[in-house]
């Protein structure tokens, strides 16, 4: 298992730094952060809390560091996130600030969700030998980003053809530098902070790849972008959030992916990170 967890401590303020690293390093998943609370470390199904409260300097602190003091011109902020080195994503919540329908910042912050990202090679199995196009369906923080990165590592290293990554949240294969934090295989090329449907133009137009791959698909014009994608010949690899095929089968706004027939196979997460893999007819 690969895990940057200096660099997540590095974004810490001091007096939680020890505890976090004693009582999180193997198996924490998140560190909630609120205003007026103690923070909570998330260990799989189970909590453990630290016995200070948190101030709104400690929540300041976690930002600047994560974006060296500059967090309003970082990218992701306006969609109410920050990746920090080594590909954590701090989540913010707070009083948000828009411009027409853009949020522009959360100059008031209450509360952070840091998610530690996490590499666990060989997590997606022999799922890429079977071809077509996947997406990985499950709840908020099962692992889904981690299988598809394994998956899009193993297809790379295992089947010709180039595999292009359009990483929006610099989160599946976040570099410093040019250096890559987690092993992607030998024919990937990744487009860091790319809009998903300007990304897969992008991708299709220039790179020639047999597949390409995004992450959290949200909103309908991820889904359209794929579609007119899928219509190009190339295989698809994506996730996005479903608890169970019948809610992915039923959610309005993955709609265009179901009437094209987009996927071929869903890869099914649960809130324990067990999958399973089911075919779609």
């Amino acid at each position: 298992m690969g895990c940057y967890w200096q660099e997540l401590l590095n974004l810490l303020p001091q007096w939680m730094k020890d505890r976090v690293d004693k009582l999180g390093r193997d198996k924490m998943q998140e560190l909630r952060l609120r205003i007026g609370y103690v923070p909570e470390l998330r260990l799989g199904k189970d909590s453990v809390y630290l016995d200070r409260t948190v101030k709104a300097d400690d929540l300041s602190y976690c930002v600047n560091m994560a974006t060296r003091y500059s967090p309003w011109t970082s990218s992701g902020v306006n969609h109410g996130f920050i990746t920090a080195l080594g590909g954590h994503r701090i989540g913010l919540c707070g009083e948000c600030v828009y411009e027409g329908d853009k949020l522009r910042n959360i100059p008031v912050l209450t509360s952070l969700c840091i998610r530690v990202a996490r590499d666990h090679p060989d997590v997606s199995g022999l799922t890429y030998r079977n071809g077509g196009s996947i997406l990985i369906i499950g709840p908020p923080g099962c692992g889904k980003t981690t299988f598809l990165r394994d998956l899009i590592r193993k297809t790379s290293d295992y089947f010709e053809g180039a595999v292009t990554v359009v990483d929006q949240r610099r989160e599946l294969f976040p570099h410093t530098g040019g250096k890559f934090l987690f092993p992607r295989g030998k024919r990937t090329d990744v487009l860091s902070g790319a809009d998903k449907a300007k990304g897969l133009d992008m991708a299709i137009r220039t790179m020639g790849p047999k597949v390409v791959a995004v992450d959290e698909i949200t909103e309908y014009e991820d889904c359209k972008a794929l579609e007119m994608a899928a219509k190009c010949g190339v295989r698809l690899f994506a996730t996005a959030h479903a608890g169970s095929r019948t809610e992915y089968m039923t959610r309005e706004v993955y709609k265009p992916l179901r009437e094209l027939m987009v996927f071929d196979r869903l890869i099914v997460m649960d809130s324990s990170q067990n999958w399973k893999e089911e075919f779609i007819p």
